[in-house]
């Protein structure tokens, strides 16, 4: 697209080939061929056959389906339908998720206005915005939603509200004069307007310059479209360890299966006896309670503001190391509040002015008059900074519109973007006065005279020396400052700019959107977690740099860069700087993309949080992206991965913590499932080199996995929060879960299990084989059960609580009297390949089951601190 701003009106005009009289039907039809309709092009979707198909792609979920061919091959059909109906499940869960989530482009689409007012054929009329074409001279009026790209022809005092495009609270004062800067944002071309912004005050004649997918909302379409959706670090970690898991059984299975072989056994016998085993190896059910700790973890956080989209990202949160924040309405509360008000050469914080002086009064009355908001019934309309000044107001108990009836407005001078200044007329205590407000750098020129405490006076240097100082001054702190002044005037005067000078000066105000009180806190706690939080605003660098001080996000001046500075380095210079920086202003969707890629190359985890249209892309490229749900755009919230409820960045603080602890818990199911199988695999080798008889039939490994293992693993994802998880630094998302301390937890459990079985099937071996098989396979389950609790944390369980986690205990029991069912009920006897036992049998079991539970917690009480 050329550099419309660049040109005059007349040159735009031009160079589009179109006059101030608009388009003609053979215009438009030309125009149409060569440029297509004014909407956002859609990219190829998968249909939903297609994404639950790659549902099956997952290695674990590979290695399932072996399994399930497997056994199906063994004749053990039982086992092939529960492991098959376990897959499909999570198949059809995670396409629910997706479906769900690709909705974005819908709803940029959606933004588009559905009308505009266009000039054809020399006459004014209205059309469907999708018919707007390049060329077409476009009118606009306060309320108006843009529905295409163009650069102003004629301007009537428009301002526009770009911040679902820029992030910039601020309504932007747009202008007619070409820009001739050689380095300008999107937030400064104030003589263009943008699709999807919408007009809040005055009127323009605008003449299109792009539509469809060549606006700056679809460039973000494209960039949406391209920002890839990333597996979940908890997913990778599965995929390797599916992998890893995967070589280790085949290697036992090899293992057992040259054993038999040696032993004289026939090579048919041996080798579907190792693959019995190699399939009871893996746990079927893994997936399955993955899919319902992550599901309970859902429900937790939604209770407390924070809904997952994405079921996989709700461990991703426990890996963040980088926070990139949106600052308007994020960390801010997208408000205009006046913050100091600078009156009788003093600075005065904005509830400290004092009623009963009369100066002060006059002043909080002027910035009520002269002022078109109006505040009522929870609505606030008008431009934010007057909306802020109306608020002062309320604060002292002054209504607005009482004022102004008391009051009434006898003339005006609207506001003008090349003045900068607005005045009203009105009676007061029998004097009628002219109100002047307006930029403070306009309106100090136009000043006679001042008013203090001590009365009129000609205004000296000292006084405008004092005034631009107080304004430098806050203007550092990322204030927004207007001034005001009066003088009286004719009783039945009619004013024009003309009298616009000569004016009284009485004071400044000093406002911005100030940070959520919340927000300096959850920094805090970000820091402590060990991880970086990044302001990335449209925002100017001085407002910016000013709300991160206070937070506690920036610390020296030089971390903070602005948009155009980033569009001159490479991707590899912003990925060596970006460990320096901590704000980044003015800045467009496409470096916010690369400062999210540059964070991501370097290794880190990294969150986006965000509100507009704006944001959308970097959402969708992050780890994992956070929509406002209160402010956010539908674009936003869909991109997203996270939605807050009520908008409070603290409450992420919260999630990460929660994400943190479910890792920690799905980390803990995992070993105690690994360590009772590893148990069963120990039993196995200890008979086949002994040349022992079978110790389990293949029913018993599928009882144990599919039924009593699968509550407690489920109980042990559902361990409640610790709070210690936030004073450590996120985890290396590269260290693999079978990693050699994960691996020496599993053996040891493994070991402890698997010698109370190798004993009870070595007594059991005294009253035949078919007692041996069952006194091993009740002692593997009940000891596995029991070893729930060794794996709830490194401490004792006297430690953590004994009774902190209900689920487990429900479990344990559930799981003890299933296991007695089979033992003790003489019609499930025989389906599980059972025998009676006697009572000091059952003793035996019990003493048994209970010593890896006994040993490893004495251990624990002992050496673990």
């Amino acid at each position: 697209m050329s550099e419309f701003y660049r040109k005059t009106s007349d040159e735009t005009l031009e160079s589009l080939e179109v006059n101030r009289k608009g388009l003609n039907d053979s215009d438009i039809q030309q125009r149409r061929e060569k440029y297509g309709y004014n909407e956002l092009a859609e990219g190829k979707k998968k249909s939903t056959i297609q994404v639950f198909f790659e549902q099956f792609k997952d290695f674990l979920v590979i290695i399932l389906i072996a399994a399930a061919l497997i056994s199906a091959f063994l004749g053990e059909i039982e086992s092939t339908i529960v492991i098959l109906v376990v897959i499909i499940i999570n198949a059809i869960l995670g396409t629910v998720q997706h479906v769900k989530a690709e909705q974005s482009l819908n709803s940029l689409k959606a933004l588009s206005s559905p009308t505009a007012k266009v000039l054809r054929n020399g006459q004014k009329v209205e059309i469907p915005s999708k018919e707007v074409v390049v060329g077409d001279i476009l009118f606009l009026d306060a309320g108006d939603y843009i529905p295409a790209d163009g650069r102003i022809i004629e301007n009537a005092s428009l301002q526009v509200n770009e911040s679902s495009l820029t992030g910039e609270s601020l309504a932007v004062t747009k202008e007619l004069d070409p820009i001739t800067d050689p380095e300008v944002s999107l937030g400064d071309q104030k003589n263009m307007v943008f699709s999807g912004s919408f007009v809040t005050y005055g009127r323009a004649t605008v003449v299109v310059t792009s539509i469809g997918m060549e606006t700056e909302i679809g460039k973000i379409a494209n960039l949406l479209e391209s920002a890839g959706e990333k597996k979940t670090p908890l997913q990778v970690t599965l995929d390797q360890f599916g992998k890893k898991l995967a070589v280790i059984i085949i290697i036992i299975a090899i293992l057992i299966f040259g054993l038999d072989i040696l032993r004289g056994r026939a090579i048919v016998d041996s080798f579907m006896f190792a693959v019995s085993l190699a399939v009871a190896a893996i746990p079927e059910a893994l997936s399955s309670i993955v899919t319902i700790v992550l599901a309970f973890g859902t429900q937790k956080m939604a209770k407390e503001n924070a809904i997952m989209r994405k079921l996989h990202a709700v461990e991703s949160l426990g890996s963040i190391s980088v926070i990139c924040s949106d600052k308007t309405g994020t960390l801010t509360m997208n408000k205009m509040t006046v913050q100091q008000v600078y009156v009788d050469n003093r600075a005065i914080p904005h509830d400290g002015l004092n009623l009963e002086t009369p100066l002060e009064k006059k002043f909080l009355l002027m910035s009520l008059l002269c002022n078109d908001s109006i505040t009522t019934d929870n609505k606030e309309i008008g431009d934010p900074t007057e909306v802020a000044l109306t608020n002062l107001g309320e604060e002292y108990q002054l209504d607005e519109l009482v004022v102004r009836d008391e009051y009434p407005r006898y003339g005006e001078i609207p506001f003008d973007s090349d003045r900068k200044l607005m005045s009203t007329v009105h009676k007061i205590n029998g004097r009628t006065l002219m109100i002047t407000k307006g930029a403070p750098d306009v309106l100090l020129n136009r000043l006679a005279k001042i008013e203090t405490a001590n009365g009129i006076a000609n205004i000296t240097e000292a006084d405008m020396k004092k005034i631009t100082d107080v304004n430098g001054e806050f203007s550092k702190q990322g204030l927004r400052l207007l001034a005001f002044a009066y003088k009286e005037i004719g009783k039945n005067q009619v004013i024009n700019v003309q009298d616009e000078n000569d004016l009284i000066f009485v004071g400044l105000t000093a406002m911005m959107d100030p940070p959520r009180p919340e927000s300096k806190d959850a920094v805090e706690n970000c820091i402590s977690a060990g991880i970086k939080p990044v302001m990335i605003t449209g925002d100017h660098k001085i407002t910016a740099a000013a709300i991160a001080k206070q937070i506690g996000i920036l610390r020296d001046e030089s971390e903070a860069v602005e948009g155009v500075e980033i569009e001159k380095w490479s991707d590899e210079q912003l990925k060596e700087k970006v460990k320096d920086i901590s704000v980044y202003a003015r800045v467009s969707p496409e470096h916010k993309i690369r400062i999210v890629k540059a964070w991501q190359g370097k290794g880190n985890i990294v969150a986006m949080t965000g509100d507009g249209v704006n944001d959308a892309p970097a959402l969708k490229q992050a780890d994992i992206g956070i929509a406002m749900g209160i402010t956010g755009t539908e674009v936003a919230k869909d991109a997203a991965s996270m939605v807050l409820t009520d908008d409070n960045f603290s409450t992420i603080v919260k999630a990460v913590g929660n994400g943190r602890s479910i890792y920690t818990n799905i980390n803990n199911a995992i070993r105690f499932l690994l360590s009772g199988n590893t148990a069963a695999i120990l039993t196995v080798l200890y008979a086949t080199l002994l040349a022992l008889p079978v110790p389990f039939a293949p029913v018993h490994l599928l009882f144990i996995n599919l039924l009593t293992d699968s509550l407690p693993a489920i109980a042990l994802g559902l361990e409640p929060h610790n709070k210690h998880v936030m004073k450590e630094k996120p985890r290396d998302v590269h260290t693999p879960l079978l990693n050699r301390g994960f691996l020496r937890k599993v053996g040891l459990g493994g070991l402890l299990i698997g010698i109370s079985t190798i004993a009870a099937f070595t007594i059991g071996l005294q009253d035949g084989h078919e007692v041996a098989m069952t006194m091993s396979f009740a002692t593997l389950c009940l000891s596995r059960l029991l070893h729930g609790f060794n794996t709830r944390a490194n401490e004792s369980i006297f430690k953590i609580g004994l009774f902190t986690n209900k689920y487990l205990w429900f479990a344990v029991i559930a799981g003890f009297i299933l296991l007695h069912l089979v033992l003790l009920v003489p019609g499930l006897q025989g389906v599980f390949e059972v025998a009676p036992l006697t009572l000091g049998e059952l003793g035996t079991i019990y003493g048994l089951s209970l010593m890896p539970l006994v040993v490893m917690q004495l251990y624990k009480t002992i050496f673990v601190k």
